[in-house]
């Protein structure tokens, strides 16, 4: 009797031990800023940018996009409340500031934290080739599958 007693309380204590599995089925993804530009003078038209530089305000790498695009996506620094990007066309310079407010966003236990991006406001100085933007400001960062800017050129 204690040799079967004790084999179910063996067994019953493997059971209890047991922990569930911890794997990340939500997408926890830091949202990037989704840009598109359109033709200044038919604003529903994409437009493509050529000869397109872009570099992060303080950093000495650029990245050259030798292709015609007409849509990027950037990061923005969870570290700071602006980000500022320099856009060249052609050797024309833009700088394009994203101001926000970052916010840490617990997710799950497996899939650990990340960032929202929330009050975003866009500026642009400088300006040489791109003519304006809209919108002026968002409530959040959402939707990765939409553009969130639209820069006209």
């Amino acid at each position: 009797m204690k040799k079967i007693l004790f084999l179910l309380s063996f067994i019953l204590l493997l059971i209890c031990s047991c922990e569930k599995d911890d794997f990340c089925v939500q997408n926890p993804v830091t949202q990037s800023l989704v840009i598109e530009f359109y033709d200044e003078t038919s604003t529903e038209t994409l437009k493509n940018v050529r000869e397109f530089y872009i570099w992060a305000e303080g950093k000495n790498d650029s990245i050259y996009i030798n292709q015609t695009i007409n849509t990027i996506t950037l990061p923005l620094n969870s570290l700071t409340t602006e980000t500022v990007y320099n856009f060249s066309q052609e050797n024309d310079v833009n700088q394009f500031t994203i101001s926000y407010i970052p916010e840490e966003v617990f997710v799950s236990r497996s899939c650990g934290h990340k960032i929202v991006f929330n009050n975003l406001t866009f500026s642009t100085a400088n300006n040489t080739w791109i003519k304006s933007f809209t919108p002026n400001s968002l409530t959040t960062l959402e939707n990765q599958e939409e553009a969130h800017v639209q820069i006209f050129h």
